[in-house]
């Protein structure tokens, strides 16, 4: 245990109780569709049996004619296929990316388009885009952006404010006050709960920010700048067949595809044009055997080929904090993202009837902070670099700041004039 300063305390308290007020309602949001949306497959399986499950009789056809089939159903050529697994699977052939994405399904045995499926028509997309941006586009993400960033501060601040004293000791880490009234009961919840769910917090929040705007820009230009992203030729950027003669079936490429015998969802990246490359891919989130090879469409030959070995350190972390963030590591990381979204919501409503206990009337009850306090030069070091790494953070501290300062320079000047009278 190590001795608390009182008057960092304080101080660390009023902007833990900013950065609620500020966060709140929107982290109840979060932590919701959230929750919501980690039942997406779920959700969304029966909807879409009818087009993914086709009646397994006769013949199927060849991929090639499959692909013939699906191209005049999508606006553009689709880029890639997905390899059925069972025979009572349509193909899948998709075209575009993200909420772009269109898939069309064919039923190889009637040589029929079963459906389509694009992630923007579903009710799951609406939820997804309330989590990310509130709906309103990219104004919304960076709303989403800047208390997410404030979250960080939440919960840096309050694991200090509510480490235990030397007196209180390891039992402080988990008393719950239950016979001191509702106040003090909601306040320990809060503070308990919150305490040990934090470092899940934290990563939870890491999975999240890549997709933001500001920060995940910057991050994006740290990883060009430092050459810690993707390899070049990850997605065959910049890789050309040699045009001659024939092009090599889809058909063949399947075969090669299966031989090489990837784990998860294997999926074949058709050529764009005659100078375009065939790939052949996997999608799993046992992240080290991910796999990608590109060869030339008319001979056949290798192009490059990559293991998750060659992915850059910061896009190898990035991708796991968002695998993470997602719950997609399997049942025990669904599970666990399950009850951080509970969790959250409910050491937020703790802190919210806590607040409302204690609040006095037609007052905010902001926590007051010895006016002879001066912030140490490592709790502002912590904070300029909180402002660098989130810049919303940082304007947004600027701007309280700003506002703090007139504030007080106004009180000055009225007390001023009042004595002077």
């Amino acid at each position: 245990m190590f001795k608390k300063d009182n008057k960092l305390n304080q101080w660390l308290w009023k902007w833990h109780f900013i950065a609620g007020i500020i966060s709140l309602p929107f982290v109840i949001l979060l932590a919701v569709t959230g929750g919501i949306y980690l039942f997406k497959d779920t959700y969304e399986a029966p909807k879409q049996a009818h087009i993914k499950v086709v009646e397994v009789e006769g013949k199927a056809m060849s991929y090639q004619e499959q692909w013939q089939l699906a191209k005049p159903s999508l606006h553009k050529a689709p880029n890639t296929m997905v390899i059925p697994t069972e025979a009572n699977q349509a193909t899948a052939f998709t075209s575009g990316m993200f909420s772009h994405k269109n898939s069309v399904y064919v039923n190889p045995y009637k040589g029929e388009v079963t459906g389509h499926i694009s992630p923007k028509d579903s009710n799951m997309h609406t939820v997804r885009k309330l989590h990310g941006e509130l709906l309103l586009g990219k104004f919304g993400t960076k709303i989403v952006e800047l208390i997410a960033s404030w979250l960080f501060v939440l919960i840096i601040t309050g694991i200090y404010v509510f480490w235990p004293s030397k007196k209180e000791g390891i039992k402080g880490f988990f008393r719950v006050r239950f016979k001191q009234g509702k106040r003090i009961l909601f306040r320990d919840l809060h503070a308990v709960f919150g305490f040990w769910i934090s470092v899940l917090l934290l990563m939870t929040l890491a999975g999240g920010m890549p997709w933001t705007d500001v920060f995940g820009d910057s991050f994006k230009w740290v990883q060009g700048v430092t050459n810690t992203g993707f390899p070049k030729t990850w997605d065959a950027r910049g890789l050309k067949s040699n045009v001659d003669g024939n092009a090599i079936s889809l058909d063949e490429m399947v075969t090669l595809a299966k031989a090489i015998d990837l784990k998860g969802e294997v999926s074949i990246g058709l050529p764009k044009d005659e100078n375009g490359v065939y790939s052949i891919f996997n999608t799993t989130f046992d992240l080290g055997a991910q796999k990608r090879f590109h060869f030339d469409q008319y001979s056949g030959k290798q192009l490059a080929n990559h293991n998750w070995e060659d992915v850059g350190i910061l896009m190898r972390g990035r991708m796991w904090f968002m695998a993470f963030h997602q719950g997609q590591f399997g049942t025990w990381n669904w599970i666990l993202m399950i009850a951080v979204a509970i969790l959250l919501a409910f050491i937020a409503m703790a802190a919210l009837i806590s607040y409302l206990k204690r609040k006095p009337a037609k007052k905010w009850g902001t926590p007051k902070v010895p006016a002879q306090f001066k912030v140490g030069y490592g709790v502002m070091a912590l904070i300029v670099l909180l402002g660098i790494v989130f810049p919303l953070f940082g304007i947004s501290v600027l701007v309280i700041a700003f506002v703090e300062y007139f504030r007080n320079r106004n009180k000055k000047k009225t007390s001023t004039g009042l004595d002077i009278k």
